[in-house]
């Protein structure tokens, strides 16, 4: 009788497993998504039921986003077997994943980049409008596409 009690006690008392993914960026303060659920700023903490891939999203107003995969890793107490033995132990252990995001500031260049596209926007539609007819289509007689927009020396 007192052994089944010890083994009661013993299984009322055994520990688990907690486990946490704990995400940091460079710069702090960036918004998390795993699996398309908003987890909080970084540094934040999430916890997590399942190991394997996450797709995970970085967000930050001036930077560059992180969007793609991380992974986490199964424990070696965490496998099938000695996971088995880990939840009969009196003991509360923790799974802690750490990834760390380093952010890039978007540049001048990408900046620079997309003013030229928006610039070319809308010279596109002027000389769509220019078409011969006025039908939208842009003539042939205009511009070649490679040709600048305002010449670079004026001929007499």
């Amino acid at each position: 009788m007192g052994s089944v009690v010890t083994l009661a006690a013993t299984l009322l008392a055994a520990g688990c497993v907690e486990r946490t993914i704990r995400i940091t960026s460079e710069p702090p303060g960036a918004l998390v998504f795993l699996n398309d659920e908003e987890v909080g700023r970084t540094p934040c903490e999430a916890a997590f039921l399942h190991y394997g891939t996450y797709d995970v999203r970085v967000v930050k107003e001036g930077y560059e986003p992180y969007l793609g995969p991380a992974e986490a890793k199964v424990p070696l107490y965490d496998l099938p077997g000695p996971d088995l033995v880990a939840e009969l132990l009196p003991l509360r252990l923790r799974s802690r994943i750490e990834w760390h995001f380093d952010l890039r500031p978007v540049s001048d260049t990408d900046e620079a980049m997309i003013d030229r596209a928006r610039q070319l926007r809308s010279r596109m539609r002027r000389t769509m409008g220019e078409g011969a007819g006025g039908d939208g289509q842009g003539g042939s007689e205009s511009q070649p596409e490679n040709a600048p927009s305002e010449p670079e020396s004026t001929s007499p």
